[in-house]
C-alpha cells in the first residue's frame, strides 16, 4: 500500500534558505530508489522569515498555524536576521510553532560520525553517543514577564521561568521512556534546584516520583553547571540527558561542539502524541557571515531528515539515509570549513545523493 507524505518546508533565513532545498534534494533521491516506490512526499514551502517580516510586519502570517497543522511534518531551515531584533524572529516564527502546535520534546542526538575529529582528544566515538531532551514549550521560554517605565533611571523588566507539574511530568516521563529504549537504560536528570528554590524542586521531586514507574532505568541527577564539566571530562558516563528549556539549550550546543561541529547537529521538535505535525531542524541557526558563499554544511539538516523520516514510521528510509551521511563525512574531502575541510554544500550534497543512488 502506497503512502504519500506532506511535507511543510520553512527555509526560514539565511543559510536555512540554502540548506532546505538540498534536504528536499535528498528526500527525493531517497524516495526515487527502486524498492522505495511505495512511499512518496509532497512538499509546499512557505516563504516565511525575515524577509516577510520585512514586507508584512510578521514573522509567518495570522493563519500560519493553520496552514501546517495537517501536514505530516515540517522542515524548518533558521530564524534570525542582523536587521531584525532576534526576539522577534524567534518568537515570531519558530517558538510561535512550536508552543502552537505543542511540539513539548526537543530531542537532539549528539554522537561523534565517522571521520569527524572531534575537540575531545582521549574522548573515543563510543565514549560520546547522547541524546539530550529538552523541555520545548515553558520553563525559562515560557514568554511570562514583562517592562515597565521603558527608558527612565526606574525601569523595570522580568522574565519568569514558568513550570507546571503537567509539563514537568510530560517531558520527564518522555525521557525515561527514550532511555529504556536506548541499550544503556542510563538517564541524567539536570537541575538547578540549589538556587532556583521553587520551580527546580518541584522538578526534582516529579524526576523522582516518575522514576518509580521504570526500575529498569539507571538514574542520576545533575546541577547544570557540573553536568558542562562532566560532559567534557567523563562524556562516557552519560548517555540520555533531560533538561529545562533553557538548560537544554545550552548543554545541546555544548555536546554539538564536542562531537565536531555545530553544523552537523539536528533537532526534533516533537508532539509525542501526534496530535499535530513535529517540525525538525539542524540546529546551527542563520549563520549569516557566510550566507550565499555555499559553505553551509547540509549534514545538520539530512540528519534532521533522519530524525524525520524515524517519527513518520520510515526505519529503513531512514536507516539508509543515515548510512549515506555517515559515508560522506567519513571522506575528509567532503568536510565543510567547519569541519577544518573545503567542500561546498553542493559537493556534500552531491554525494550523499550519490550514495543513496548506488
Amino acid at each position: 500500500m502506497s503512502k504519500t507524505y506532506q511535507i511543510a518546508l520553512i527555509p526560514g533565513d539565511g543559510i536555512g534558505k540554502e540548506v532546505i532545498p538540498q534536504g528536499r534534494r535528498v528526500i527525493e533521491a531517497l524516495a526515487g530508489k527502486r524498492d522505495q516506490r511505495d512511499v512518496s512526499f509532497e512538499f509546499e514551502t512557505f516563504d516565511w522569515g525575515a524577509d516577510f517580516y520585512r514586507k508584512h510586519g510578521i514573522m509567518m502570517p495570522e493563519d500560519g498555524l493553520e496552514q501546517i497543522r495537517h501536514k505530516d511534518a515540517i522542515l524548518f531551515g533558521s530564524a534570525g536576521d542582523p536587521e531584525v531584533p532576534d526576539h522577534i524572529t524567534l518568537w515570531g516564527l519558530r517558538l510561535k510553532i512550536c508552543q502552537g502546535l505543542d511540539q513539548y520534546a526537543n530531542v537532539r542526538p549528539a554522537r561523534i560520525l565517522p571521520g569527524i575529529d572531534a575537540p575531545l582528544k582521549r574522548c573515543r566515538p563510543e565514549d560520546l553517543d547522547w541524546v539530550i531532551v529538552r523541555e520545548n514549550t515553558e520553563g525559562e521560554y515560557a514568554g511570562v514577564g514583562g517592562r515597565v517605565h521603558q527608558g527612565q533611571p526606574i525601569e523595570v523588566a522580568t522574565d519568569v521561568s514558568m513550570m507546571t507539574r503537567a509539563g514537568v511530568t510530560r517531558i520527564l516521563k518522555y525521557a525515561f521512556e527514550l532511555a529504556l529504549s536506548r541499550p544503556r537504560k542510563r538517564l541524567t536528570v539536570v537541575t538547578k534546584s540549589n538556587a532556583q528554590r521553587h520551580a527546580m524542586v518541584m522538578w526534582d521531586e516529579i524526576a523522582a516520583e516518575v522514576a518509580q514507574s521504570y526500575p529498569d532505568v539507571t538514574w542520576d541527577k545533575e546541577l547544570v553547571d557540573a553536568a558542562t564539566a562532566r560532559m567534557v571530562m567523563r562524556p562516557d558516563s552519560l548517555d540520555t540527558i533531560v533538561a529545562s528549556n533553557l538548560h537544554a539549550d545550552i548543554l545541546s550546543d555544548l555536546a554539538a561542539a564536542l562531537a565536531g561541529s555545530l553544523g552537523i547537529a539536528p533537532t526534533a521538535n516533537l508532539d509525542p502524541e501526534r496530535r499535530y505535525p513535529s517540525m525538525f531542524e539542524p540546529i546551527h541557526g542563520s549563520a549569516f557571515d557566510i550566507m550565499g558563499k555555499g559553505l553551509a554544511n547540509p549534514i545538520g539538516t539530512f540528519w534532521s531528515i533522519v530524525m524525520m523520516l524515524e517519527h513518520l514510521g520510515q526505519p529503513a528510509m531512514a536507516s539508509r539515509l543515515m548510512n549515506a551521511i555517515e559515508s560522506v563525512t567519513a571522506d575528509p574531502a567532503l568536510h565543510t570549513r567547519d569541519l577544518g575541510g573545503q567542500a561546498t554544500t553542493e559537493m556534500v550534497s552531491a554525494a550523499v545523493c550519490e550514495r543513496l543512488q548506488s
